[in-house]
């Protein structure tokens, strides 16, 4: 059991991670170096927590309390009394390495450093660093609160303690962990990929309409979402860089993505965050 834990990154997986982590009754200090996104992640958890109470699945008591939990800070010593930390920035290697580097040196007493990448290797992140055992991969999916799985990722180096303390954690949110090797994609990304990548290119070519794929996994497969749905609530970035890391380690081609992402990436339809990707997101007129 940890008391308080760490999240580094405000984005939206961060914020999402933070507020499970306080509705579950644990401290959180939230790091991010610009006040501005902070303030946006206060907003974002506020929203949330309205919702939540609004449909009768919070009171206003424990929505106060939920929010007392969470430290905003843009200050990393403010990290000093974390017992473990879950990094979740941009997902760029470099980025990750060097918030790795000062977290190693910054907070000798954690019991893990985690990140939430979906794509890059945790053993090229642990590099960085002169304790590598005590890294590894927790990969939330989104919306963190609503979402129950978490991958533990476990890395060349990465000590068992470490894994250990990180599942019980997970379960600590309410999250159920499930362990994977360190390899691109991990379980579920290398899984669905594939199946994501086959909707896109069929609607690339021209072999059905968007709805008709979408409806036809709905209706046929008992999905929740189509692929064309999912791609845009994931967000297509976000799909194109797992992609290619996929495609870099394994070279097969149902890894790749094809040109019609990277087209629409230019052009800035990335999904429902930007209001346009394979639908129209926008508020009518």
């Amino acid at each position: 059991m940890v008391e308080v834990i760490g999240v580094v990154g405000a984005g939206f997986m961060g914020s999402g991670i933070a507020e499970s982590a306080a509705r579950a009754g644990v401290g959180v200090h939230l790091y991010e170096p610009q006040d501005d996104a902070l303030a946006r992640s206060d907003q974002r958890i506020a929203d949330s927590v309205r919702r939540a109470v609004s449909r009768g699945k919070m009171s206003e008591d424990d929505a106060t309390a939920l929010r007392d939990r969470i430290h905003f800070t843009t200050s990393l010593e403010d990290l000093g009394p974390v017992q473990g930390v879950v990094e979740a920035i941009v997902e760029d290697p470099q980025a990750k390495g060097q918030v790795f580097a000062t977290l190693d040196a910054a907070l000798p007493d954690a019991r893990f450093l985690a990140s939430n990448t979906s794509s890059i290797p945790i053993a090229q992140i642990a590099s960085w660093t002169h304790r590598p055992e005590r890294v590894l991969g927790l990969h939330f999916f989104s919306p963190v609160p609503v979402m129950k799985l978490v991958e533990v990722v476990v890395a060349l180096d990465t000590a068992e303690q470490a894994v250990e303390e990180a599942m019980a954690v997970a379960q600590q949110l309410g999250k159920h962990p499930i362990r994977t090797k360190d390899r691109a994609g991990f379980i579920v990304n290398m899984l669905l990929i594939p199946y994501l990548m086959a909707g896109v290119r069929m609607f690339e070519e021209g072999f059905a309409s968007r709805e008709d794929i979408d409806e036809g996994m709905k209706l046929g497969a008992s999905h929740p979402m189509g692929p064309l749905e999912l791609c845009d609530f994931i967000g297509l970035d976000v799909l194109y860089a797992v992609c290619d890391s996929l495609y870099e380690e394994f070279k097969r081609p149902e890894y790749a993505p094809p040109p019609l992402m990277k087209r629409m990436i230019l052009a800035g339809k990335h999904g429902r965050k930007t209001g346009q990707g394979f639908y129209d997101y926008r508020p009518a007129g």
